[in-house]
């Protein structure tokens, strides 16, 4: 049996999980880059029967999936995965399975971020590092308003998370009710443009749909303060990113920090790598060494209780 690895960027997937029990059943191949080309991908994944995905890092759409002839096991990281076509691989009678995943890795880089922001983190120490001293000035966190769109499992720690910092929390998404927003003691806005409007940061935590492609419009931006700034480790699809570099040219005090994009890797030449008012992370929302730990270790374990007859962890779709 020949089992692949795909994306193990940091080449942590054989150190974080014991493997041994499987090496003696099958011929383990990891991959550390990311292929974006159909032909190649199929072309490299065709041999194996068990494929390990890390996330979205490579999606698997039917049109892949098809062109898998050997492929029994489908692994992803994460308790879901939007870009597998999972209706489309059960059609053709392979299992997918996930993994648990933390929910506080996403909101602590998150925070991380909305620090960062806040206190001109990177333009200063980008000045040290070039001999140069104060630039501009940073704002407090305590008593301004943090609007998070999405209050669900991440967006609720996020909540819980500013709480100390003197932060003022409002939330909206579609479907909030008011009371989850009590139980956060989140003040619960009625509309989009009210929180966008209200709020001095706004967070993203909400999960990718048809409702929330494109939520971040050039509409929305209108709504946001001169001075605002927004943080995205949601997903790239939420922010229309022309909308997002339009509204930043057009007020030199806003900001914005993303760790996810519309292309992953983002290609070196990429103009948003070099926007002086973006501060950018490479989807490291959920690469922690405690969570690919969890990813790695239940990998295996679905690997072998597939191996038994008995899969765990199957996703539904």
């Amino acid at each position: 049996m020949r089992i692949a690895v795909l994306d193990d960027y940091q080449s942590a997937a054989l150190t974080l999980a014991d493997w041994s029990g499987l090496e003696e059943k099958a011929e383990i191949t990891v991959f550390r880059d990311t292929l974006s080309d159909l032909d190649a991908l199929a072309e490299r994944l065709e041999p194996f029967e068990v494929i390990c995905a890390m996330r979205e890092r490579t999606p698997f759409p039917a049109a892949l999936i098809e062109r898998l002839p050997n492929l029994k096991l489908l692994v992803s990281t994460g308790r879901r995965n939007a870009s597998i076509d999972v209706a489309a691989a059960k059609e053709r009678g392979i299992t997918v399975c996930g993994t648990d995943s933390s929910a506080h890795a996403t909101s602590e880089l998150a925070l991380a971020l909305l620090l960062a922001l806040s206190r001109r983190l990177f333009p200063q120490a980008l000045s040290m590092r070039e001999g140069g001293w104060q630039v501009g000035l940073g704002r407090d966190l305590k008593d301004a308003e943090l609007g998070i769109i999405g209050l669900g499992r991440l967006g609720g720690r996020m909540a819980e998370l500013v709480k100390p910092l003197g932060m003022k929390v409002s939330a909206w998404s579609q479907n909030l009710t008011g009371e989850r927003c009590d139980e956060l003691g989140v003040t619960r806005r009625e509309s989009l443009a009210e929180l966008l409007g209200q709020a001095d940061f706004v967070t993203i935590h909400t999960r990718p749909s048809a409702r929330t492609n494109g939520l971040m419009n050039e509409e929305a931006f209108a709504c946001m303060k001169p001075d605002g700034a927004l943080i995205n480790t949601s997903r790239a699809s939420i922010v229309e990113h022309q909308a997002l570099l339009g509204w930043l040219d057009a007020n030199p005090a806003a900001s914005a920090a993303l760790d996810v994009y519309e292309e992953e890797p983002v290609a070196p030449e990429d103009p948003i790598r070099r926007h002086p008012q973006l501060l950018l992370t490479p989807h490291v929302g959920y690469v922690s060494r405690e969570n690919y730990t969890t990813f790695y270790r239940q990998t295996v374990e679905n690997i072998e209780a597939w191996l038994a007859g008995e899969p765990k962890r199957e996703m539904d779709g």
